[in-house]
């Protein structure tokens, strides 16, 4: 196992304590991070070298697709925690000054 695979599994430990939610991380024989928790089953991997992301969250056999760490916290999250409130960003075309 890699050293930044080993800190990725420390995040989870972490993050899952930091949270308040009960759960365990687990490294699969094929490297993945498996989560139990919540009843639910989330499986963390490195995304194929063909694809533009760099991670694949697998939760209830469920694919989603993460271009960072971030984005598989924010994923782990969601599914764990249903009261957490998921904040996404909107990006919206707008002048600077609002003309008047």
């Amino acid at each position: 196992m890699s050293e930044a695979g080993e800190l990725v599994r420390e995040l989870m430990v972490e993050s899952l304590a930091a949270w308040r939610v009960a759960g365990s991380v687990a490294r699969a024989l094929d490297g993945a991070l498996v989560i139990a928790g919540a009843r639910k089953d989330i499986r963390i991997e490195r995304a194929p070298s063909h694809l533009p992301f760099r991670w694949t969250v697998t939760v209830d056999g469920r694919n989603r697709h993460a271009t960072s760490v971030v984005a598989v916290l924010r994923q782990v999250r969601e599914a764990l925690d249903p009261g957490y409130p998921a904040n996404r960003v909107r990006i919206a075309v707008t002048p600077l000054v609002p003309s008047q």
